[in-house]
């Protein structure tokens, strides 16, 4: 007998134990008190039952437990069923703007977008999120016109607006497309460069004359003197012109202010307004421009650096092999010297890390995102690889993410505008390569890799070739809805895609229209079956009939006999 009566405080003290912590887990803490005073209640209830009935305790058991369940419970429901329906209720918007703020700061572009549909509070702080500033400066950089943040005027376009034009404005490479041809080179092209935001195109090669043309027009606004060798690059920005030749000098323009065209080249050498550079022993083979400085790299196997205002060269970064391209981002600089890949720090001159090897044979083309985390390579084996760069402050990683063959020949430039990198070769073709399914679309997630995890069987081949050309493309720069190519034949052309624009433009507008009609037409039936109206009589007959038909009327009868008769 007292065994089974201490058996029987056991289990009761198990239930006290058990739904003591489910009561802790569903309620708050100031409820847990008067809870647990209920549950002493029941379960002394249970003990003196189980005394009077000693003789059927273990039989009563199952139901001891369950009348012990069910009296808490609804002892649980009754005190909290109106707390649990009210936070039921509850949803996103009712936290605090800061805090939704945060999470959606780790969203990423699309879903910031979806999630600006849900309510008119969501769609205010989503679209005034800080983080449309980020997703553009990393795609595209700094805008060449002031930002709307920066500006302070309401009638200037917010961030969110920005992204969706230019992402809207980067799949019109896609569409339809016309070709400029602009002729005024006696010799081949070795050498474009679009200034987008100046509406200019700068063009050399071996006949050693820098030509200016209209990008729009396709116009030759002014072209210079010559410069008695042949040019292999060109740099520019609004400020300054540079140009490097085979003899080793940088030959620059300095802008004119209130000149449509920027750079007086047509003005004989005048120390105020052109400057030239004489310290490589070799030939120019690549030139680029930053805010500060000048970089230029020659096949004497060195790449200098130089101080834009002073003309001084700061640093010069010795290499193995002849130095073919170069691409600068913040404090780092990438150059490919015969086969390797080398990465500076161009503060401290240190090298950060080698790609060995990355083509067979030399690597003659770079570029880079405007992040500077994905690197793109172009080599004589004809393929193409991208590289992600990973700096973790302590030491320098590279990861190859992804590899297209699209060339039988040499590529010889690279030229990249999210999500668009365009290769030219030798043999005659473009070839253009969507990389945005290669990316991560969250920002939080990527902390340590904006790559996704794919196998290489998964890259897509380029989505899309460009031919009609001779051999031997040697340059290749995009923007402004352009592509801009010269090669051998000593033809510059423009692949001009706005057309594809203006007819996405209004193919957007009619679906538009199409979704507000057909969402209109939605409503007014609702409004009709609401008030009791008559249903869509289509709708009705439709149900009405079956699929087959009634293959026992007349109708049917009479075509099958007509059928027999005829065979």
């Amino acid at each position: 007998m007292a065994f089974e009566c201490q058996e029987i405080i056991g289990v009761s003290e198990k239930l006290k134990f058990g739904l003591e912590n489910s009561c802790e887990e569903q309620f708050d803490s100031n409820r847990v008190n008067s809870e647990a005073e209920i549950e002493e209640v029941e379960i002394s209830e249970l003990i003196l039952d189980s005394k009077t009935k000693t003789e059927k305790a273990v039989s009563s058991k199952p139901n001891l437990e369950f009348r012990s369940k069910k009296g808490i419970l609804a002892a649980c429901s009754r005190k909290t069923s109106n707390d649990v329906f009210s936070n039921c209720r509850r949803s996103i918007t009712d936290l605090p703007a800061a805090l939704i703020s945060e999470i959606l700061d780790c969203l990423g572009p699309k879903d910031l977008g979806v999630i600006s549909c849900v309510s008119t509070n969501l769609y205010r702080i989503a679209s005034e999120h800080h983080v449309w500033k980020e997703f553009y400066c990393e795609r595209w950089g700094l805008p060449s016109i002031p930002g709307p943040l920066e500006s302070g005027l309401a009638s200037e376009k917010s961030w969110k607006d920005l992204f969706v034009e230019r992402e809207f404005r980067s799949k019109t490479f896609m569409g339809r497309y016309s070709i400029d041809v602009l002729y005024g080179h006696t010799e081949a092209v070795r050498t474009v460069f679009l200034l987008a935001s100046a509406k200019l195109i700068f063009t050399s090669g071996y006949d050693s004359i820098i030509r200016v043309w209209d990008m729009e027009e396709g116009l030759a606004l002014a072209s210079s003197r010559s410069l008695g060798c042949t040019i292999r690059a060109v740099a520019a920005d609004t400020k300054l012109l540079v140009v490097g030749g085979t003899d080793g000098f940088i030959h620059g323009w300095m802008a004119v202010e209130g000149l449509q065209h920027l750079f007086d080249v047509r003005a004989p050498q005048n120390q105020n307004t052109q400057f030239r550079l004489w310290e490589h022993e070799g030939p120019i083979t690549s030139l680029a421009l930053d805010f500060t400085r000048i970089y230029s790299g020659s096949w004497d196997m060195t790449v200098r650096l130089w101080d834009r205002f002073s003309r001084k060269c700061l640093k010069v970064l010795r290499h193995s092999d002849w130095v073919w391209a170069l691409v600068p981002h913040d404090t780092t600089l990438a150059c490919s010297s015969g086969s390797d890949v080398y990465v500076w720090n161009t503060i401290s001159g240190n090298l950060m890390t080698v790609i060995c090897k990355a083509h067979v044979g030399n690597v003659c083309s770079l570029a880079q995102s405007h992040t500077g985390n994905f690197l793109f390579t172009g080599g004589e084996d004809g393929s193409i690889h991208m590289f992600e760069i990973l700096d973790n402050c302590i030491e320098t990683n590279v990861l190859k993410v992804a590899t297209w063959v699209p060339h039988s020949g040499t590529v010889y430039s690279l030229a990249f505008e999210f999500p668009w990198l365009v290769s030219a070769s030798s043999d005659g073709k473009l070839s253009l390569i969507d990389v945005r399914k290669l990316l991560r679309t969250g920002n939080g997630a990527s902390r340590r890799s904006a790559v996704k995890q794919l196998d290489r069987c998964s890259v897509e081949a380029p989505q899309r070739m460009l031919h009609g050309f001779g051999s031997n493309l040697f340059s290749v720069d995009i923007g402004a809805d352009r592509i801009v190519c010269g090669g051998e034949e000593g033809v510059v052309r423009i692949w001009n895609f706005s057309q594809a624009l203006e007819i996405e433009r209004r193919v957007r507008a009619l679906k538009g229209i199409r979704l507000e009609n057909k969402m209109r037409r939605h409503k007014l039936q609702l409004e009709i079956n609401s008030k009791g109206g008559r249903t869509d009589q289509c709708t009705v007959a439709a149900k009405n009939i079956s699929v087959n038909g009634d293959r026992s009327s007349v109708w049917y009868s009479k075509r099958g006999m007509s059928g027999k008769l005829k065979a």
